[in-house]
């Protein structure tokens, strides 16, 4: 069946459908990642965007369903220069195409994905429409695109109710816990748990909108906020919470949309990206010891360069190639928080000794 994905700019890709055959308008973003196309469609972070994977052949080791960020895909979209019909990988459990048909995301393939990307590099991130409808009127479409905003999409996404993981869970080895995480799940992947579960913490899962009291209750050694999607100064509520648990003193790791709504909590000002950063090489440098790590990144917001006071935050990690900021130490307190994915699932791991970093913060706190 024939598929046409419509930019806001009037551009027109033809190709393949994939996946469900519904209409889908949405903001469309591109991932350069070459492998972990599941752990991308599994991210909540994509909801309410239409991904394009510049990698021309996505499907070719299958899908295996153990390897899934949370429990269902997210993108509204999702759109390809080749989907592999015959995958092979002995953990392979489906083909990506029935995957998106299972979890009724619509999806286009035979794109240029080189061609498009460079428009959205160009013209920056913008709105489209994938549709299966030929007859379809350009003029209308349009009007229909110019309407779509991302909204309300960390209430679409958090938990509904709080749960608590134990060393042993998620594929991990049973120990003991030695200290309680608290994490405010915007949107969060499995790994994130699954990397506190590995160094012996119990973690406990909390919706988004839970009042600081109800966390710091708990009397948690360490709080966690997790990654997520959407515009971070769209949640006011959120960020009011953020400041009470920032005045608690409880040992804080952020991550993504939990370091943006950090730096909101703190003063700072966030900006949308042109086209943001997405996939697996960013670097970023380390400014405490000028090395430079590789690292998995999504993010369409950027905490401003110099919004927030200097006697309150200083710059930890900036991004090789566009200077922009990529981590926050806050004086003062037993806070850091970085732009990029330490957990990286899939993706490279060089930056995991932050989750170390996070345990000896909690322990130096304890026998403070």
């Amino acid at each position: 069946m024939k598929a046409f994905l419509i930019l806001e700019d009037g551009t027109v890709f033809s190709g393949k459908s994939i996946g469900a055959t519904h209409d889908v308008i949405s903001e469309i973003v591109f991932n350069t990642s070459m492998t972990g196309y599941l752990e991308v469609l599994t991210d909540p972070s994509y909801a309410g965007q239409a991904v394009v994977m510049t990698y021309p052949l996505i499907g070719n080791y299958g899908v295996c369903y153990e390897d899934m960020e949370s429990l269902q895909a997210w993108p509204d979209g999702y759109i390809v220069r080749e989907i592999s019909r015959r995958p092979s990988n002995f953990r392979s459990e489906d083909s990506i195409e029935t995957f998106l048909k299972n979890q009724n995301i619509p999806g286009i393939s035979g794109v240029d994905t080189r061609a498009l990307t460079k428009i959205l590099r160009e013209k920056g991130t913008m709105n489209g429409m994938i549709t299966t409808n030929e007859d379809y009127n350009l003029e209308q479409v349009l009007e229909q695109m110019k309407l779509y905003q991302v909204t309300k999409v960390v209430e679409k996404v958090t938990v509904k109710e709080k749960r608590t993981y134990l060393p042993g869970e998620l594929g991990t080895e049973k120990v003991t816990p030695v200290k309680k995480v608290a994490m405010m799940d915007f949107g969060s992947k499995n790994n994130i748990i699954r990397s506190l579960l590995q160094r012996g913490c119990e973690v406990t899962v909390y919706p988004a909108l839970t009042k600081a009291e109800d966390i710091l209750e708990m009397n948690p050694d360490g709080i966690m906020l997790t990654n997520g999607p959407g515009d971070p100064s769209e949640c006011v509520s959120i960020i009011e919470e953020i400041k009470k648990l920032y005045e608690s003193d409880t040992p804080i790791f952020a991550i993504c949309l939990g370091h943006q709504l950090m730096a909101l909590a703190n003063g700072a000002k966030t900006e949308k990206m042109k086209y943001g950063h997405r996939g697996a090489n960013h670097p970023v440098k380390d400014l405490s010891t000028g090395k430079v790590y590789i690292s998995s990144q999504n993010h369409g917001y950027v905490v401003i360069d110099g919004s927030i006071d200097k006697n309150v935050a200083e710059t930890l990690f900036i991004n090789v190639n566009d200077r922009t900021v990529e981590g926050l130490r806050y004086l003062g307190k037993n806070v850091f928080t970085v732009q990029f994915h330490p957990e990286a699932c899939a993706g490279p791991v060089d930056s995991n000794f932050l989750f170390d970093a996070f345990m000896n913060m909690m322990e130096v706190v304890k026998d403070a």
